[in-house]
C-alpha cells in the first residue's frame, strides 16, 4: 500500500517495484530503480526517508525515523536483508544490512560495509567505511575485502535483475 500522511505521497519512479503487500507512507523518496519487497514497511509519517537509486527494502524489514532528529537515509546500491531494523540512521553507499539486523538513531553505516546477520548497531555509532560489523552490539570485526565488496554488489544486482522481472509481470498482468 502507498498512500498520503497529512498530506505528503510518497515519489516512487516507474522504474521501481513496490510489492503490494508493503506499506510506503508519507514524506518517502524512491531512486531510480528501487525495490521495496513483501511486507516491509517505510513509514515516513514522522520523519523523511530516503532510499537511493538501485537499493532494496527485503522483505518485512522496517525503516523509521525519529520524530524532528533523524531522517532515515538510504545510498545508493545498498541490500536491506529481510527483518532488518534501519531507524533514523544513515547507510552511505553499497552497504549491506543483513538479515535481522537492526541500527538504531544517528548511526552512520560508511561506504561499502557489511551489518551481519543479527548485528545490532547502537545509537550514534560511527561505522568506517570498507568495515565488517557483526555482534551484539555491533563492533567492526576487519576491513572488507574486495571480494566482500564483489558480494555487496552482487546482492544489490540480483535485486535489480527481480525488480525488472517483476515490473514484467506485473505490465503483463501477471501480478
Amino acid at each position: 500500500m502507498i498512500r498520503s500522511y497529512r498530506g505528503v505521497k510518497p515519489i516512487i519512479p516507474e522504474n521501481c517495484y513496490v510489492d503490494v503487500s508493503a506499506q510506503v507512507l508519507g514524506d518517502v523518496i524512491l531512486g531510480e530503480q528501487a525495490s521495496v519487497w513483501m511486507n516491509a514497511v517505510i513509514r515516513g509519517d514522522v520523519n523523511a526517508i530516503r532510499i537511493g537509486a538501485g537499493s532494496n527494502v527485503q522483505d518485512c524489514a522496517v525503516l523509521h525515523g525519529m520524530k524532528d532528529l533523524y531522517p532515515v537515509l538510504i545510498g545508493e546500491h545498498c541490500t536491506i536483508g529481510h527483518n532488518a531494523t534501519v531507524h533514523g540512521c544513515v547507510l552511505e553507499d553499497e552497504v549491506l544490512v543483513g538479515i535481522g539486523a537492526v541500527i538504531l538513531n544517528d548511526a552512520r553505516i560508511g561506504t561499502g560495509s557489511i551489518i551481519a546477520a543479527g548485528a545490532v548497531i547502537p545509537e550514534h555509532t560511527v561505522i568506517p567505511p570498507r568495515s565488517l560489523v557483526a555482534g551484539v552490539p555491533g563492533k567492526v570485526r576487519r576491513e572488507i575485502t574486495d571480494e566482500d565488496h564483489r558480494l555487496i554488489l552482487m546482492y544489490a544486482n540480483n535485486y535489480l535483475g527481480y525488480t525488472k522481472n517483476y515490473l514484467e509481470e506485473l505490465a503483463s498482468g501477471v501480478l
